[in-house]
């Protein structure tokens, strides 16, 4: 699909993978909203690159979808849509206080999961109403965010893998739903990126986690999130495909 001159919305664009995407798609020429729920950093990339921020709470279905039409009076129909927004959690099932509440683990399904299916939902139903584009007829692209941690989670994951599993697995039967109307599904699976929740780990647990990566033995940029989320949209042959990001990094236990 072409980017330029194509309306775009990211979630979780505030800062991460996010910001790099919408940094990005921008430099290509797209119209960018950006959905967080952190307002005065959505602003501040918003205000970078000449888009428009929301703020939205993935979990208020109502706010997303009030969100999506006001970026469609701004930019028109979102013929691109990725979805970063997401938590990380790392508690486990039974821990010393003994099981994890209930709605902790609902929590981050609900963001997620359930935000990213309902996101990816509502644009769709946008971007069938859009204009067939091209020889092949594309309509749109959806490119959600999951995680390694869906095929190799770790002790405390069971909440975030179970959430990122979820991700990992509505990819396919969602493509194939919606190719009839020329609209693409694809997944992201990130590794380790260097996103500001690393900003907390000391130095030395940093680089531990660095050297756990095969090659490159670094954390991933989150440009580098950003560079294949760029090529997903303009290689029209990716479809229903989950590609993991990690430099031939398998987790282990813990």
């Amino acid at each position: 699909m072409e980017i330029k001159n194509s309306a775009a919305i990211v979630s979780g664009g505030a800062s991460g993978m996010g910001a790099a995407t919408a940094r990005l798609l921008s430099q290509a020429g797209a119209r960018v909203t950006i959905l967080d729920k952190n307002q005065e950093g959505a602003d501040q990339v918003a205000k970078e690159i000449n888009g428009m921020a929301i703020a939205c709470d993935m979990t208020d279905h109502h706010a997303v979808e009030a969100a999506l039409q006001k970026a469609q009076a701004a930019h028109g129909v979102a013929r691109i849509c990725v979805n970063c927004a997401g938590i990380v959690q790392s508690k486990r099932m039974i821990g010393q206080q003994g099981p994890l509440p209930l709605e902790e683990f609902e929590q981050v399904i609900q963001i997620n999961l359930i935000g990213t299916f309902h996101l990816m939902q509502m644009a769709a139903a946008a971007m069938i109403k859009a204009e067939p584009l091209g020889l092949s007829g594309e309509r749109g692209i959806i490119i959600n965010t999951a995680s390694i941690a869906a095929f190799e989670g770790q002790i405390g994951q069971t909440a975030y893998s179970a959430s990122k599993g979820g991700v990992v697995a509505l990819t396919l039967p969602a493509a194939r739903e919606l190719a009839q109307f020329g609209i693409r599904v694809m997944t992201i699976a990130p590794g380790l990126v260097d996103t500001p929740m690393f900003d907390k780990i000391p130095p030395d647990a940093r680089q531990a986690l660095a050297n756990s990566v095969p090659f490159p033995k670094r954390l991933a940029h989150p440009d580098e999130y950003a560079r294949l989320a760029l090529h997903i949209v303009e290689n029209v042959m990716l479809n229903g495909e989950v590609i993991r990001l990690d430099g031939a990094l398998r987790m282990q236990a813990k």
